[in-house]
């Protein structure tokens, strides 16, 4: 389990970056996409849904380097933070692509645009090396100190 603990901080920095990839592109595409006279990231829900994917982006990203950090360091994760790291990074990857795809409207459908494949390839961060699950109840175990089952 130790070594899972530890190796979850790589593949939250894998998720981070497919979530990364799907924000920087929605948000290009929505200040290059012109409908009605003006940018669609003009629009007040558009903008908000870049701001909750950049927000959440930066919060996992920032967790994954606490744990790496920590994995780094050798300093043990009192607190289940390679777990943490990895749940967060891993659902918001699934979440921002999703989001990205919203914001592409008909075209993050097709195969033109790659966040239709970065949604596909983010769902296996909340799969592989334990799932969403599995790391709650990592957490919640060392959360509570119990045996949760």
């Amino acid at each position: 389990m130790k070594t899972f603990e530890a190796s979850r901080p790589s593949v939250a920095a894998m998720a981070v970056g497919v979530a990364r990839a799907a924000l920087e592109f929605a948000r290009d595409y929505a200040r290059d996409r012109v409908q009605f006279g003006r940018p669609i990231g003009q629009h007040q829900a558009i903008a908000f849904m870049l701001a909750d994917m950049a927000a959440s982006v930066d919060a996992a990203r920032l967790l994954t380097w606490r744990a790496a950090w920590m994995a780094r360091h050798q300093v043990p994760f009192g607190q289940a933070e390679g777990s943490m790291s990895k749940l967060v990074a891993g659902e918001t990857a699934v979440r921002v692509t999703e989001q990205a795809i919203q914001i592409l409207g008909g075209n993050g459908y097709t195969r033109e645009y790659p966040v239709e494949r970065w949604h596909r390839d983010a769902k296996i961060f909340t799969i592989f090396e334990g799932t969403s699950e599995i790391q709650r109840l990592v957490i919640g175990r060392a959360v509570t100190g119990l045996h949760v089952t």
